[in-house]
Order: structure tokens, then sequence, then C-alpha cells
């Protein structure tokens, strides 16, 4: 129960609310805000907008010390809202935690009125990992055997578009299975698992653990090699704690949107690891990451990979997916030369100009959006340094290269 005297801090919670079956926004919906243990009390009524969302609220939370180091005192307030939008069924959601600081964003897919199927009227967000009583992971080897018949069925590391969450144990029948975008499955995790108030370099450690694991459960298709019809389940035990319907942090979510096609390796291991970890207070795990231990070490300025390697040793790479599925292209659909102008171009010119910092070679250029002759040479050199032929027209692959060098060269320097 949340003890409101103690909120003596701000944060902001936006609401976003969308067409369950079309994903378009619900525009005019009537927001009523409250705290969790008094709902019947209105603090505020908001309207959505015609892009689906609420205005930023800023809300009452408990002291950013709280969640600095473990605490009894909560380190979050709870709030529930509850949605009335015209033609749609009424939803409440209960238990949207806000910390000190911290921006928040609560999605909520709305049901139609005649909408088929049992209506989703209540969803209860679930105590945060560190707070609340879960049980500790059941250790499993790091990498899995490959001999196994059937085990490995994937020829290369993919980001899927989606992923199956099972929520509950593997073997419990009656648990509902979610389809949930990777992305947006990594940001629920994060913001169930760790505190959103922790610093840049911890929330990418922890980040890369949760990503590297599940796509380790994506890779060997562990469960679907055991008869299952899911990917990946939401008890602690197994897994990582998902929580259905929960809001996240955009802290949280900014690092996922930058990191999100990378994984955790060891030297001459194909397959993504099984990066476990544990709270470190109430769980000690040795060789595992500790969630608490990776926000001290980013207090004292450890960069992610130090974090990473202080505790899964220091032949820890980080890598990226060959391939993401379901991602739609952002070719422009022909090529760009000499004479070409508009958003396209200037998008290539900030991605050279950013590259041109890491690779002093290529010219440094103004992101004007209009192709002209620096703009040419800079696109000739990038193509002399990767291989590529020079053409000072940027087709195809140029396009595509010159996206991964800009997004390797915007990782390193993050995570240093």
């Amino acid at each position: 129960m949340d003890n409101t005297e103690n909120h003596v801090d701000k944060g902001t919670l936006r609401i976003h609310l969308t067409n369950e079956s079309t994903g378009t926004p619900v525009e005019g919906a009537t927001i009523a805000i409250s705290y969790t243990g008094n709902p019947s009390q209105t603090l505020e009524e908001v309207t959505t907008d015609d892009s689906g969302n609420s205005e930023v609220l800023t809300l009452n939370a408990p002291p950013l010390e709280y969640s600095m180091e473990p605490s009894e005192q909560q380190p979050y307030a709870e709030y529930t809202i509850h949605v009335q939008a015209k033609g749609y069924r009424d939803i409440t959601v209960s238990a949207i935690d806000i910390f000190s600081g911290e921006a928040a964003t609560q999605e909520v897919a709305m049901e139609l009125e005649d909408a088929p199927g049992n209506p989703i009227d209540t969803i209860v967000i679930p105590a945060h990992t560190l707070f609340g009583d879960y049980p500790p992971k059941i250790p499993e080897d790091e990498i899995k055997p490959m001999e196994e018949s059937g085990e490995i069925v994937l020829s290369r590391v993919v980001v899927p578009e989606y992923i199956v969450v099972h929520d509950g144990t593997p073997s419990d029948p009656t648990a509902a299975n979610y389809y949930v975008r990777y992305r947006d499955y990594i940001k629920n995790v994060a913001s169930s698992e760790i505190y959103a108030t922790w610093p840049d370099a911890t929330i990418r450690a922890n980040v890369l653990a949760i990503m590297s694991f599940t796509l380790n459960r994506v890779y060997t298709e562990w469960y679907r090699g055991k008869g299952y019809e899911f990917t990946i389940t939401s008890s602690t035990a197994y897994d990582h704690k998902f929580m259905f319907g929960r809001n996240f942090f955009n802290s949280i979510s900014r690092v996922v949107d930058e990191m999100f096609e990378n994984y955790l390796s060891r030297p001459n291991v194909r397959q993504p690891i099984l990066t476990q970890y544990c709270d470190g207070q109430r769980v000690s795990c040795p060789n595992w990451l500790s969630q608490w231990g990776s926000k001290y070490l980013g207090d004292q300025g450890y960069s992610a990979i130090e974090i990473l390697r202080h505790y899964y040793g220091n032949d820890m790479y980080i890598n990226s997916a060959q391939g993401i599925s379901g991602i739609p292209l952002s070719w422009p659909g022909y090529n760009l030369g000499v004479g070409a102008t508009g958003d396209k171009v200037r998008q290539l010119q900030e991605q050279l100009a950013r590259i041109s910092r890491a690779y002093p070679a290529i010219p440094t250029i103004t992101a004007d959006g209009i192709y002209g002759n620096r703009t040419k040479e800079a696109v000739e050199k990038f193509q002399s340094v990767f291989g590529l032929p020079v053409s000072g027209i940027v087709d195809y692959p140029t396009w595509y290269k010159i996206s991964d060098i800009y997004v390797a060269v915007s990782r390193i320097a993050e995570l240093r």
C-alpha cells in the first residue's frame, strides 16, 4: 500500500489510447486519475487528443532516495486510471507506478463495445520485482547444447517483430499467451525489473542482459523444442517478469529503441548468451549480474560493457543481430544523387556527419537536405572506406551500409 503522505517528489505520466484491433488513436476519451489506495476520489480528469494522447500529468511520487538503495519504503506511487470512450468498453488500469523525476507512458489498447471474446475491463499491474516477492531464477547453462536434434532451428540471430509470452510457469496450461512486439516486451520487462531512476549505463547493461537472454530463447526455440507454443514465460523462476498492460518509462524506452538489435556474445559462440541475473540483495548469484550491484557500478561511472564484464567476464561482447524481421524499409525506393533533395537526403547527411566523427577520412557535411557535391564526396569516401563500388550515388546497398555503420558508431560512443 503506498503512503500518500510520503509523496513529496513529482513524476509525470502520459496516457496513450489506441484501438485494440486497428492500432489507430482513440480521440476524445475521458480519463479519471486516482490514487490506487483511494480509487473513488478522482484527482484529475483529462481527455485524449487526435493522437490518442492525454496531456502530460504531473503526479506526486515518493522521495528519489527510496529507489537508490534497497528500502522497506515503496519507491513509487501507484495510480489508477478509469478510461471511457464512446463506442469502446470502459477499462480500468490499477497500480501504474510513478517514480520521482521520471516520465512514464501508459499505453491502453481499447476494445470496441461489440468486440468478440472476453472483455478486458481491469488490468492490475503487479508489484515491481525489486519491491515485491518473486521466486528467484532457477540456474541454467548460459550456452545451450547445439547437438540436440530439433533444438536449434534458426541459422542466424534475428530480432523478431513479435514474441509469444506465456503469462505463467511453462507447465501451466491455464496461463494466457500474449503476442507482444519484441521492443515493447523488452521495455516492459526492464520497467518491471529495474528502477528507471538508475544511471543510464546501468539501464543499458540490464537491457542488454534482458535482450540477450530473450534472443537466446528465440534462437534456440527453447520452449517450442519442448512442445510449447510460446517463446518465453513471465515466470521469474524460468525467465523474466513481464507484466501485461503495465506502463513503461521514457529513460528505459529510449535505451531499448537505440539498442534493440543488440545482444551479448562470447568468442566462437553463435547463439546469444543466456545472461541470467538476480537482485543481488535478497538473492545472491555469483557469476551472474546483480541488479543492485550494477546500479552501484553505474554510480561509480562504469560503462555498460564494463558493468557486464564485471559480472560475466572479460570475454563478453556486444553483438548485433544480422536481421530484424517485420521492420519496414527505410530505403526511399530510388537512388539518391546530386540534385536530390528532401528528408531522406537530410537523414542520410545526418548519419554521414555522425559517421565522419568516427571515420575522419569522410568529409564533414551539413545536413541541409540538398544533395550537392560535398555530399557526393562524402558518399564516395564512405563507399571507398567500406569496400563498396565508388559511384557517389546512394543505392540500396550503400543506404543500408550507412545505416549499419551509423548505428554501430553511435552505439560504441554510448557504451564507452
